[in-house]
This record gives C-alpha cells, sequence and structure tokens, in this order.
C-alpha cells in the first residue's frame, strides 16, 4: 500500500516537474522573440560564416601579400580542380569564397571620367 502512494507521489511529481520545465521553455523562447535577441544572434552567425579575411583567403589559396594577380589564379584553379576530383565541395566552395575575397581587393581601379 505505502509503496503504491510513494510511486504514485513520484509520477505526479515528476508530471508536474515536467509541465514546469515545458513551459518555462517556452515563456523563454517568447521573451528572446519579443527583445529579438533570437534573430540577433542568427544574424551574427550568418554574418560571421559569409566574411572572410584577407589573411584567411591567402593562407586557402596558399599565397603572400606579394602573390600577382596570376599566380593567386593559378593557386585557385590548381586547387578547385584538385576538390573537384576528389569530390570534397566543402573544400571547393571555400577556395572559391578565397578567390573572391582576394579578387574584390586585386581588381583594378577604373579610372574617373572628366
Amino acid at each position: 500500500q505505502a509503496a503504491r502512494i510513494l510511486a504514485n507521489l513520484i509520477v505526479m511529481g515528476t508530471t508536474i516537474l515536467a509541465r514546469s520545465f515545458v513551459q518555462a521553455y517556452r515563456q523563454a523562447l517568447a521573451n528572446a522573440s519579443k527583445n529579438g535577441v533570437a534573430q540577433e544572434a542568427v544574424q551574427n552567425i550568418k554574418r560571421a560564416s559569409k566574411t572572410m579575411t584577407e589573411a584567411e583567403a591567402r593562407q586557402i589559396l596558399g599565397v603572400t601579400e606579394n602573390s600577382s594577380w596570376e599566380e593567386i589564379v593559378q593557386r585557385y584553379d590548381n586547387l578547385f580542380e584538385r576538390n573537384a576530383k576528389n569530390g570534397s565541395f566543402y573544400l571547393q566552395s571555400k577556395v572559391h569564397r578565397a578567390k573572391e575575397c582576394l579578387e574584390a581587393i586585386h581588381q583594378p581601379k577604373e579610372p574617373e571620367e572628366k
């Protein structure tokens, strides 16, 4: 008899505790969405994952600051083709992003019209 009552108390206590955790989690999500914290965190993650520094781009392609644009393109072609053969799409995309980053820096300035 006592074991049955104890088991019922444990089950009821666990149920109450689980419901309160679920309710607290829902409230936390609601508060975060009201404050914009969740959206800001997601935007920061997206922003950080899209930007590549010049140093990182040079490291990926294995070029120095003194490398010419022709050398950069040659390294890009070599690495891009190697990763295409081995099937590593992730590395291939990193190589492409590195070239894009350095391309923005090395693009010749257009002469101003008078």
